[in-house]
């Protein structure tokens, strides 16, 4: 068996672009329901990729908001587009996907949504790789854009770093963690000669399954850095996606219904290695996305997700638990599985979160082993006498006070692991969430305040923050220790008197402005600010509803 991070270097060579095989060699499946205001730019994306693509199947699950017409007259004045209509709607993504696949013609095929793009080049980068390697299925890099503000994020960067061919998927076991299925440029053939297809009908992350029958055939894969796959994520949107409609147990039951799927589908092909990975990003990506926002639900809500995750993780061996105990969504899981009803919420959204905070009390047993706490001490903590400093979930809180113009942080003990390392210094950083590039940054020095706490401070201008640009800014840190070593953290925010609560400070550049410390669903400190008319507007707005609520 090969390492799990073992890839075989390779290096692709540009084919010409009058290549046979590369001319005309892509289909382009796009599926979407009532999506009118997107669709066209999702397929004009694929349409503009080139020669390569030689058809684009857009099947439309049903519309009733005019998707159909307007696929209808884009085809009209584009012979590669093809329109399908499902007579009636399936409830889900694998149908459509389906249907598209059955009637591609092309020796390639990819996916897209209709509220997504391809960036240009996609299709020409996975085409390359793919002929100029013989693989069946080339992935490259997806990445989240957050609208309207157009942040980005990397879906599994390190998967796509450099240019790599696997002769098969369990030569690079993390592939498992990248469930996309639209990130893929996929031989038409091998999906068909291997009857791989999307689940049908109403099923919730279908796509996970799909890319475990995909990785169970074990078949070539090459990887690109190129971006690939530009998917949109709108949180405001009037009907949320299935990845962030998570309010209710079904999407849960959904979620851990695919995963369980996926582990079987593996595990039955004999690709054990790949199926202990899929427990494994269970562990470290669903259970701890699902666990930081368990706080924001109601009680019913809480027991039967705890019920429901418990019987899930009940199926767990000993093996799924060997590996980095102390990681974690181990130690969340852990928690699950030995309490019968729902305990420590804020500290497991806390251990959650990213970088993970593991916040006092740090309990021992009577032999003096680290654990969970006095009422689980069968939840050790040994495991982090031994982690290296840099993956410690230290916890750091932190008190603003902006009126002040202070921001105040206290780093806690862990089991004295933190002395050991000697913290020196943190620099901290104010990050604005929505535009790249922008932050404020300052290093401090840390103080010994007592046997198991340092504490920073160091100023802060909301003025200043406001001038470059209002909205949400997080706090991020980086913790520096004796030996040059480092870790990021976020902190903790602390609430009491005076804290987390909307301010208006007078300012010499904009007049006001509104500065609202508040704490994000993991707990972690961010500071919002208005300048101006929109401050002094947010504010009347408020006060204005305040008063009528009193008056009735």
């Amino acid at each position: 068996m090969h390492p799990p991070h073992s890839r075989t270097a390779h290096t692709v060579h540009t084919a010409d672009t009058a290549d046979p095989l590369r001319t005309a060699a892509v289909a382009v499946v796009v599926i979407g329901h009532d999506d009118a205001p997107h669709v066209a730019d999702a397929v004009r994306s694929a349409l503009g990729q080139g020669p390569a693509v030689r058809e684009v199947v857009a099947v439309d699950d049903c519309s009733t908001d005019g998707s159909a017409g307007l696929l209808d007259r884009l085809a009209a004045g584009e012979p590669r587009l093809r329109v399908i209509r499902l007579p009636v709607n399936s409830g889900g993504c694998g149908t459509p996907r389906n249907t598209g696949l059955d009637a591609v013609t092309a020796p390639y095929v990819m996916f897209l949504d209709s509220d997504d793009v391809l960036p240009p080049g996609a299709v020409d980068a996975l085409l390359t790789a793919a002929t100029g390697t013989g693989a069946e299925v080339t992935g490259g890099l997806c990445v989240r854009r957050e609208l309207p503000s157009g942040r980005e994020v990397p879906w599994e960067p390190g998967l796509y770093a450099a240019p790599a061919v696997l002769p098969r998927p369990a030569h690079h076991p993390r592939l498992a963690y990248d469930t996309l299925c639209v990130n893929k440029l996929y031989a038409t053939a091998f999906l068909r000669a291997r009857g791989i297809r999307f689940p049908e009908g109403r099923f919730p992350y279908e796509d996970i399954v799909f890319t475990a029958r995909v990785w169970a055939a074990a078949p070539r894969v090459a990887l690109v850095p190129d971006r690939v796959y530009l998917w949109h994520v709108r949180r405001s949107a009037r009907q949320l996606s299935i990845s962030l409609a998570r309010s209710g147990i079904d999407n849960w039951r959904a979620r851990t219904h695919a995963c369980r799927t996926a582990h079987g589908i593996l595990l039955d092909a004999g690709e054990k290695l790949l199926a202990r990975r899929v427990r494994a990003k269970f562990l470290d990506h669903e259970l701890r996305m699902y666990a930081r926002e368990l706080p924001l639900r109601d009680e019913a809500y809480r027991r039967e997700w705890w019920t429901h995750t418990r019987a899930f993780l009940a199926d767990y061996d000993a093996a799924d638990w060997a590996r980095d105990p102390a990681a974690p969504g181990r130690l969340v899981a852990r928690v699950v599985l030995a309490s019968p009803q729902p305990r420590d919420l804020p500290r497991l959204r806390e251990l959650a979160a990213r970088p993970a905070r593991l916040r006092p009390p740090y309990a021992r047993t009577a032999d003096g082993t680290p654990c969970w706490s006095s009422a689980l001490p069968e939840i050790t903590l040994e495991s982090l006498l031994t982690r290296p400093v840099r993956q410690l979930p230290l916890a750091v809180d932190a008190e603003l006070r902006p009126r002040a113009g202070r921001l105040r942080l206290r780093l806690h003990e862990l089991y004295g692991r933190t002395a050991e390392a000697g913290p020196t210094e943190v620099e901290v950083e104010w990050r604005h969430r929505d535009r790249e590039g922008i932050a404020v940054r300052r290093t401090v020095p840390w103080r010994v305040s007592s046997p198991h706490t340092w504490t920073a401070e160091t100023p802060v201008c909301p003025d200043r923050l406001a001038g470059l640009a209002s909205g949400a800014w997080d706090l991020r840190l980086r913790l520096r220790f004796r030996d040059g070593s480092t870790r990021p953290v976020t902190a903790h925010a602390l609430a009491g008197p005076g804290l987390l609560r909307r301010l208006v400070l007078p300012s010499p550049r904009h007049g006001l402005v509104l500065a609202r410390p508040y704490a994000t669903h993991s707990g972690s400190l961010a500071l919002r600010l208005a300048t101006g008319l929109p401050a002094l507007t947010h504010l009347l707005h408020t006060r204005l509803r305040r008063l009528l609520r009193h008056r009735h």
